[in-house]
């Protein structure tokens, strides 16, 4: 599990900074790319990273403001052409299977795959398989704007294998049952309990990834205890009142929240145009002051989320 970033500003496109696009690839998992909104641009900035839009399974918009959704077109229309042939699902504010339908219509573009819309309106459980859970919840900002928070189910103990030589267990199906827990008799009459030889399960990891807001309650609910928490950070601390204005967060607000939610990486991100080179460095210092393991990311920075939590902590 990867989290790439496709773009890292805010409101307009820059030099430094395309507009928002996140994508969690979930190649290892489920040979498939998450991408969490699509700004102006995002299939330009594809170009330049391993992410195959014919790998691209669902899209999750945070809210219909232009930065976030203005490259929707054009990257669902360059999906045909490039290996693009299953089901692709959006979800997103209610709204977005209008402005998807009407632009595909009015450009007479045809996609060769069937897309599928799950309005929000509400928040809640939007997706869940038996490897992932989808939660989502309203935020605070000028138009409807949500978070999202992806859950990853426990993975199952690994196979002591070491430990069945030891015993000239010999591999085979009888390992399947082994692995399963299942209490086994051997051609030589042992009869053994296959709990004895799996590991703990692994805890699953928690990724969450927040829209344009400014402070909510929601936002701790979403955050709780998540190995990895994508917050934006329009504005430093010294512009606080103007964040709360534009309905936007600082670099503090979200360290704080971070250190109160028990998250162990916090990545910032949806930067304005206005912080540059020390400014940038001078934002991030604000916030790792509040919260050390924060990182302000970059266009095509990679972040991999391993499964030790504690050694995330201490990056």
């Amino acid at each position: 599990m990867k989290l790439e970033f496709l773009g890292t500003g805010a409101g307009v496109p820059s030099k430094q900074r395309n507009v928002t696009g996140i994508a969690l690839k979930l190649l290892d998992e489920r040979n498939a790319v998450w991408l969490f909104d699509c700004g102006e641009g995002t299939q330009q900035q594809i170009l330049n990273t391993s992410v195959r839009p014919g790998k691209i399974e669902k899209i999750f918009i945070t809210h219909l403001h232009g930065d976030h959704i203005f490259g929707l077109p054009g990257l669902l229309s360059s999906r045909s052409f490039q290996g693009g042939d299953t089901t692709l699902t959006i979800y997103g504010p209610k709204g977005i299977k209008a402005f998807v339908e009407t632009s595909l219509k009015v450009s007479e573009s045809r996609l060769s795959y069937p897309l599928d819309f799950v309005e929000i309106e509400e928040g809640g459980v939007i997706f869940k398989d038996q490897q992932f859970e989808v939660i989502c919840l309203p935020l605070d900002h000028k138009i409807a704007s949500f978070g999202y928070r992806i859950e990853e189910s426990d993975h199952q103990g690994e196979l002591l294998v070491d430990k069945l030589r030891e015993l000239n267990i010999p591999s085979g199906p009888i390992y399947g049952k082994i692995k399963n827990r299942q209490k086994v008799v051997l051609a030589d009459g042992r009869e053994i309990d296959g709990a004895d030889f799996v590991g703990p399960d692994q805890k699953g990891r928690t990724v969450t990834i927040l829209g344009d807001t400014r402070s909510h309650a929601n936002i701790a609910k979403l955050a709780a205890d998540a190995d990895v928490l994508v917050h934006e950070s329009t504005f430093n601390h010294a512009e606080a009142q103007k964040a709360r204005a534009y309905y936007h967060s600082t670099s503090t607000q979200a360290a704080t929240v971070a250190k109160e939610q028990g998250v162990g990486r916090l990545l910032l991100t949806h930067i304005s145009s206005r912080y540059l080179g020390k400014a940038v460095y001078e934002m991030e210092k604000e916030a790792k002051n509040i919260f050390p393991n924060t990182k302000i990311v970059k266009d095509f920075d990679i972040i991999d989320i391993p499964f030790d939590k504690e050694a995330r902590q201490h990056d």
